[in-house]
């Protein structure tokens, strides 16, 4: 699948790659599984929009390539029971909670670079750093789904582009966005 998202004035494309089959794709039509507070709770504060994600089922290897470095990469995920994910980065819980299957939470890894679904976790994780592609494992489920969001660009030098106010963050889809703010500290 591909997409775009927008950071600021600068279009991103969006790649995404999976080693096992998918769900489904949903690009602004179907079922808003972003419900509840789990996605509100850290700081971002409001949820993907409505129908506008990836559903993964088999387990496998997934890659999400960037045409910029992006830094600081959100991902919105939903129902992700008793799954076991690992990232190879350090990863941070920024919130979870109620969703749209109910609620649960996620445990860290010993390594702090994934977790597994304890429930039906529904919630936002954060790598920090610069990424030109984020690479996860997942184990097999029903279905569960996830959106990407960004905190900003990185400059050649390495260094963060500053990002007005409110800073945006883009769903993944085919070509779906999700549009999330950063709460103001």
């Amino acid at each position: 699948a591909i997409g775009e998202l927008v950071v600021g004035t600068t279009t991103v494309a969006v790649t995404y790659t999976n080693t096992a089959p998918h769900a489904f794709v949903q690009t602004g039509a179907g079922t808003n599984y972003w419900t509840g507070s789990a996605y509100t709770n850290g700081t971002v504060n409001n949820a993907p929009p409505a129908a506008e994600q990836i559903a993964l089922s088999a387990g496998g290897l997934v890659t999400i390539s960037f045409s910029e470095t992006i830094v600081n990469p959100y991902i919105a995920m939903n129902s992700w029971n008793g799954n076991v994910v690992d990232f190879g980065v350090p990863i941070i819980i920024d919130s979870f909670g109620s969703g749209f299957w109910g609620s649960g939470t996620a445990t860290l890894n010993g390594t702090g670079t994934g977790f597994t679904g304890n429930g039906e976790f529904h919630g936002v994780i954060s790598l920090i750093g610069s990424f030109d592609s984020i690479s996860f494992t997942n184990t097999s489920e029903g279905w569960h789904g996830f959106t990407i969001g960004v905190a900003g660009l990185a400059d050649n030098n390495g260094g963060d582009i500053p990002e007005p106010a409110p800073l945006a963050l883009l769903g993944l889809g085919l070509l779906g966005l999700a549009f999330m703010r950063k709460r103001r500290r």
